[in-house]
């Protein structure tokens, strides 16, 4: 079969019927059927395929005059004698939110109500033997007239007359139901997009007896006391559980058999590096959306594909005041781990800069993914977390680059001159530039500041990827140098820096010397002759507070 990707398409009847390149992820409507769960919450990160899925769900199960049957031939689902008898015998409503996202909250409420609209115009078959009532809201829902307690209503009105004039339950797919709620929380609106949302959800879900499933899609799940109250019958399969674990993104079976059939075979290695990592229960997966862009390129050139289709404003605005640990930042961009708590769920207020609830956010959205499962003697659970792959590694190169004040093409330009020339000079100049710009961003530790200081230039020096690997605090020679850059391959060149925060009663000359000594004595640079670098310059770097002064060292 000819290698054709649905780049751009995630409606399951579209990418069947034109014959594009289809992995067979039918298994996702086996799970929910055999599930007890009448309503279900699926979180997962953007692009992992929640849209296609749900799409598959409604072509399975929704009652239609067109029958269905050859897009589901061949595929896993229709050789499941139990998940047959399902087969497009349902009402369904599909309601999608990925595009509401706007500055204010009446905006907002407009474009819901919008939705509402639409997906009440695939049902005006209910207006056929409706009370006049029961009538008049639905007609207000369908002009887009209907009050905010008559949105709030719609899906408990709009399930039950379906499940009266059809004689069956309705099935209910709800897809990125927590974007209008990010955007309420960047936007200032968050309190009216939470309320409504609670109101509008509980009336559709909670004890409907008209509903046979309800299916919702997000990034987060946000927590109960703050959205769900009251949806006792709520069922979350979120990333560490394994049900649904291999229905969203790619295994690296099917990744195989995508590369055979692109003819990519030998490139196996670089979709592992830039699009492998995740974890998902127990199982290894690849980004969905990465991989099939990564194939649909004749060249085959490693890109950040997924990076690049979202503006990460809230991931932004969460970190822009530093992680809860300084050092946390310079343990990822260096490509670390770091045992941290993370919630299953969580209430977008407590999402305060520099907060723990920080991790949560970044676990649930992709930009960590979870390496091992720790629990203390009081039950506390922690994940050790690391960033995935490269492609995400470029994403916090922009995110951090912006957090950290971000830098200019040219001043980049300088500061990669600079670092491989040796010129001490230059690199003290861009250093103190960007430091004065951006510095009173972080909450100084006044024991250890050098820790800030660290994440500071992690987050500057991370731009030097793909060619070269920046590492901190690892040992080398006879003790643990502060930053160093490493060529990717040999010959290239490398550069190893101590890092001091003047204080106490030394001057700055002592500390730089300290410094220098330091880099020389414990013999930092053992680990870039390892490597084949040429050359190897040794920097002595000190922070006056947003002064920086450095000296080159011959190492």
């Amino acid at each position: 079969m000819a290698f054709r990707p649905p780049i751009g398409f995630s409606d399951f009847r579209r990418i069947r019927e034109d014959g594009m390149t289809y992995v067979d992820k039918t298994s996702v409507v086996q799970r929910v059927l055999a599930t007890t769960s009448a309503v279900f919450l699926l979180p997962r990160p953007r692009r992992f395929g929640k849209t296609l899925n749900l799409t598959t769900l409604r072509c399975f199960l929704e009652k239609s005059p067109h029958d269905f049957s050859r897009l589901f031939e061949g595929l896993q689902v229709w050789d499941d004698p139990e998940a047959r008898a399902h087969f497009q015998r349902y009402p369904v409503v599909f309601l999608s939110f990925k595009d509401v996202k706007f500055r204010s909250w009446p905006e907002c409420l407009a474009s819901v109500a919008r939705q509402v609209a639409l997906a009440c115009g695939e049902h005006r078959e209910v207006l056929e033997g409706a009370t006049e009532q029961d009538r008049a809201r639905f007609e207000a829902l369908l002009d887009e007239k209907a009050d905010v307690a008559g949105l709030a209503n719609a899906l408990a009105l709009l399930t039950r007359l379906l499940a009266a004039h059809h004689g069956e339950q309705v099935v209910l797919l709800i897809d990125e139901y927590d974007t209008p709620i990010h955007a309420g929380y960047v936007s200032g609106y968050y309190d009216e997009v939470v309320t409504f949302f609670r109101v509008f959800l509980s009336a559709g879900l909670k004890d409907n007896v008209h509903l046979f499933k309800g299916v919702i899609t997000g990034i987060l799940r946000i927590a109960k006391e703050n959205l769900f109250s009251g949806l006792n019958n709520l069922q979350v399969f979120g990333l560490q559980e394994q049900p649904f674990a291999t229905d969203f993104g790619f295994t690296e079976e099917e990744v195989a058999e995508l590369a055979r059939m692109a003819s990519a075979e030998g490139h196996g290695e670089t979709m592992r590096a830039w699009y492998d990592g995740y974890r998902f229960a127990d199982h290894v997966i690849y980004n969905p959306w990465s991989i099939l862009s990564f194939l649909a390129d004749p060249a085959h050139e490693a890109r950040a594909h997924w990076v690049m289709t979202s503006s990460n404003d809230l991931l932004y605005e969460a970190l822009r005041g530093g992680l809860e640990h300084p050092a946390d930042i310079e343990a990822l961009l260096a490509g670390g781990a770091v045992e941290r708590e993370v919630a299953d769920s969580m209430v977008l207020r407590d999402l305060v800069p520099g907060s723990a609830a920080v991790w949560t956010l970044l676990f649930h959205s992709g930009y960590v993914t979870a390496t091992g499962l720790h629990q203390d003697e009081l039950g506390v659970r922690t994940l050790t977390l690391r960033i995935p792959n490269l492609e995400v590694r470029t994403a916090y190169r922009s995110i951090f680059a912006r957090y950290l004040g971000g830098l200019d093409a040219n001043r980049a330009r300088t500061l990669r001159g600079a670092l491989f020339h040796g010129d001490a000079e230059t690199l003290g100049l861009v250093l103190s530039d960007t430091v004065r710009e951006v510095l009173s961003y972080f909450d100084l530790d006044p024991v250890v500041p050098e820790r800030v200081y660290h994440a500071f230039l992690a987050g500057l020096l991370v731009n030097l990827a793909p060619h070269h690997e920046v590492r901190s605090n690892r040992e080398s020679g006879y003790g643990r140098y502060d930053v160093m850059v490493l060529p990717r391959t040999p010959g290239q060149p490398g550069a190893v820096m101590e890092l001091k925060a003047l204080r106490g009663k030394d001057t700055v000359p002592q500390a730089l010397e300290k410094a220098a000594r330091q880099l020389v004595d414990r013999q930092y640079a053992t680990e870039l002759r390892a490597r084949g670098a040429d050359p190897i310059h040794g920097f002595a770097v000190v922070f006056d507070g947003k002064q920086v002064h450095v000296e080159s060292v011959e190492v």
